[in-house]
């Protein structure tokens, strides 16, 4: 019997929120989660955790750890006990980071994305995305009353696309080529990021 290999969860935590704080002095993956299972916990460590609970393989993409608040943000995860992955190119846009993070586990039956700024996504929105992936979608995402949210998951059809990625577009191009699954679901947490300090 042939060993298939499982769904991989990418995390992707290698942004700084320039939005959040132009300052670089507070990291909004380190500030608390406004809402959500994990409410008050450090956003990072909340979207770890809705991550986990509905993938076992699951790696965190992060920055160099180039500031104070970068190691804090390091120690933390490494506390839930993440594996980490260091993107030297992370400054140069989301794209590079995703493509990091499937490099790491190139051999993985597909990808589940996720974005470390949303804390409040339910584990219920990733097995389905992820399920989608397993019986033989090329790409899914939630919806929720209409709008597209996370994460996001691909299959191997989309590998080589992933690798390439680069800037800070994302997967919108691989996206576009590959028409995703829009799974209805009865989740807002899917779409609240944190972009901005405050409700």
């Amino acid at each position: 019997m042939q060993f298939e290999p499982p769904i991989a969860g990418v995390l992707l935590a290698a942004g700084v929120g320039r939005r959040y704080d132009p300052s670089g002095v507070r990291l909004k993956l380190l500030e608390a989660a406004p809402s959500g299972p994990h409410a008050g916990m450090p956003v990072a460590a909340a979207a770890l955790r809705n991550l986990r609970a509905a993938i076992a393989d699951v790696l965190v993409v992060v920055r160099p750890a180039d500031s104070a608040a970068q190691r804090q943000l390091r120690q933390l995860l490494a506390a839930e006990g993440a594996q980490l992955v260091s993107c030297p190119e992370a400054d140069a846009g989301m794209g590079h980071s995703l493509a990091c993070g499937v490099r790491a586990r190139r051999d993985a039956a597909g990808w589940v994305i996720a974005l470390a700024d949303m804390p409040a996504v339910s584990p219920a929105t990733i097995v389905a995305v992820r399920d989608a992936i397993s019986n033989g979608h090329a790409a899914a995402a939630p919806t929720h009353r209409g709008q597209r949210g996370h994460p996001v998951g691909f299959s191997r059809a989309c590998l080589d696309a992933l690798l390439s990625l680069s800037g800070d577009a994302g997967a919108r191009s691989i996206l576009a080529a590959h028409e995703p699954l829009l799974i209805e679901v009865d989740d807002p947490g899917c779409l609240l990021d944190i972009d901005t300090p405050g409700p």
